[in-house]
Formats: C-alpha cells, structure tokens, sequence
C-alpha cells in the first residue's frame, strides 16, 4: 500500500468511526419502564435513605437499572399475548399465581420479569429508614412456628446466606398449617407457585450488594435486617391470617 493510499484508508476509518451506528432496528429503542401497562413505582424513601446499611449508589441502580428492566421486559412478554391482565400488584399477582395461563412461549418472560416486578416491589416497601422491631401477632406467630425471635433471625440468615446463586429468602404464612415458614427461591421466582403468602422477601442476588459489601453475602443480610419496616410485615401477616 502507497503512503497515499494509507493516508485515505486512515481518513476513511476516522469519518465512519464519527457516523452513529446504524443497525437493522433502524431508529427502535429498547423497551424502558414506561412503555406499557405497568409502571415502575417510585421508592418510598430517598435512595440515600438506609444509609449506611444499604449506600444510595446501589439503591439507585437496584431500582432503576434492575426493577426498571424487570418492568420493561415484563411489559414487552405481556404484550405478545391476548392476556388482559390488570396492571397493578394484585393483578401481577393472580399471574404468578397460576402461570399455565400464560401462553408457553411467553411462560418463562413472565415468570421471570414478572416475579422480578413483584417481588422488588415487596421488597423497597419492606425496608425503612427507622426499622422497627418484632412485636404483636407477628412476634408470637414467630415464637411459635420458630421457638423464639433470636432462631428465626438465625434461620432467617443462615438460609439466605446459603441459598446457591441468586434468589431470595422469604417469610411466607402458609396458610394449609396456619404456620410461618423461612424458604428461599431461586432467581425470581415467587412463593405465589406453593400456594404461601409473601410476608418478607430479601433480595440475594449480588446486585444488591456488590458495591458496598462486595461476596460478604452475610454481612449484607445482618445489614438489612436492620431496616426492616416489622409493622409493615406484620400488616400483611394480620391481613394474611384473616384471609
């Protein structure tokens, strides 16, 4: 090649590596949060709000990086079927509640978006900046189904730290035995499948505590533990017993 000729192809490389990149999908752009019938809800609190247990860094990219996809792609899997679903909570959980009404080739988006959608939602509405503590019916329905609060906090702990991979831990009333039972299931599946009542659910996957705690998962789990809005669960306990 003549110095010439390298000058232009170098020139040449420069222009296109200046021009936007085009692709098949034309000006299309991914789905976000807002495009469909669910919505994601705001947090309840400021992302710096359960400082220093949880930072605001990965407050801010857990709900609007992740939940904010779960939404979108939960939007996107809804809308390739003729479901007519109501976008809200109650809704989002008849669904997971009885997924052979998805079509099957949209089952897997659902349950894996639509867990994602649900149980994050649960989750920010579960944590506050003032905590609380364990009391009233909870506190006994607790000493009940695990002897004291001290072992259920234990067990609660212990099964979240080894639950293997990503997944959460639960506190779900079941309500064939009237007991509460600590479970944990993988990725985003909920404990809707089994029939148990989501009283709790504390997100193990790592990206809800990489920055801050990096691979000390137990740490993470003592932290949040911390934060836990206890009336708020023991409003979805009592609600839960009554039903």
């Amino acid at each position: 090649m003549t110095r010439r000729h390298l000058l232009r192809a170098s020139a040449l490389t420069s222009v296109v590596a200046a021009l936007p990149i085009q692709t098949s999908l034309g000006a299309e752009k991914p789905p976000t949060a807002s495009d469909g019938p669910f919505k994601l809800p705001p947090l309840p609190y400021e992302a710096d709000a359960l400082e220093p247990h949880i930072d605001a860094q990965t407050m801010t990219i857990h709900h609007g990086k992740h939940h904010a996809t779960y939404v979108a792609k939960l939007n996107e899997a809804v809308g390739k079927t003729s479901l007519q679903v109501p976008a809200t909570l109650a809704g989002l959980r008849e669904l997971l509640s009885d997924l052979e009404q998805v079509p099957e080739d949209q089952r897997a988006a659902v349950r894996n978006h639509g867990g994602g959608h649900f149980n994050h939602t649960l989750f920010w509405n579960s944590l506050s900046k003032d905590g609380g503590k364990l009391k009233g019916s909870l506190l006994k329905g607790i000493e009940t189904s695990f002897k004291s609060e001290d072992a259920f906090l234990t067990e609660l702990q212990e099964k979240g730290t080894k639950l293997f991979g990503s997944g959460w831990v639960w506190l779900c009333y079941n309500p064939q035995d009237k007991a509460l039972t600590i479970t944990t299931t993988p990725n985003q599946d909920t404990p809707l499948a089994q029939k148990h009542e989501p009283l709790l659910g504390i997100d193990v996957w790592e990206h809800a505590y990489y920055l801050k705690y990096q691979n000390k998962r137990p740490d993470y789990l003592k932290a949040v533990l911390k934060v836990i809005a206890w009336d708020e669960v023991a409003g979805r306990y009592e609600s839960a017993v009554k039903a």
